[in-house]
């Protein structure tokens, strides 16, 4: 089981069935309904959301980690899926939990994955793209290193609305700082 440790002193590690409360938890806001393509309304939706998770581990094709905070307890999660080994390029993406927002959970977590993708998985490119009406995700990028690139113009559909996404990327040679 691939653990990561954060210097910011938080364990990245797969979902277990055993956060389904959590998942349940952070899902609860209007908001996170963007966060999955299937609906996470009560315990089986939690927990097909965590198999969904397994899968794409047990596949080689996207890999996500519980963000645990110091009570043990899964308070946000961190990805990269959408990976193409052909171009060495990888989709991060990542969320934190309502109650835990603020603590730095997104960017230790995204920086702990782009070092592993970039190491373990070898690849060379990490993207994630946010709703430009979301400035505390574009923070995450920023704080992770991410450069801006550009704005892809209506790419989201949440229901009826559109949304103009800021793309960010880093690649594995970039000479980033962090705060």
């Amino acid at each position: 089981m691939d653990e990561l440790t954060a210097p910011e002193g938080f364990l990245l590690r797969p979902w277990l069935p055993a956060d389904a409360s959590a998942v349940l938890r952070a899902f609860a806001p209007a908001e996170m309904d963007h966060q999955s393509d299937r609906p996470v309304a009560d315990r089986a939706g939690a927990l097909a959301w965590i198999a969904d998770r397994t899968r794409e581990r047990g596949a080689r094709t996207g890999y996500s980690w519980a963000v645990v905070g110091e009570e043990g307890q899964a308070v946000g999660c961190v990805a990269v899926r959408a990976v193409n080994r052909v171009h060495g390029t990888g989709w991060i993406s990542y969320w934190t939990a309502e109650a835990a927002r603020g603590r730095g959970v997104a960017p230790a977590g995204v920086r702990a994955v782009a070092r592993w993708a970039f190491g373990e998985l070898g690849l060379y490119r990490l993207e994630l793209g946010h709703r430009t009406d979301n400035p505390a995700s574009c923070r995450v990028a920023v704080r992770s290193g991410f450069a801006a690139e550009g704005i892809e113009r209506a790419k989201l559909r949440y229901g009826g609305l559109r949304y103009d996404v800021e793309r960010h990327a880093r690649l594995a040679d970039d000479d980033v700082n962090f705060d």
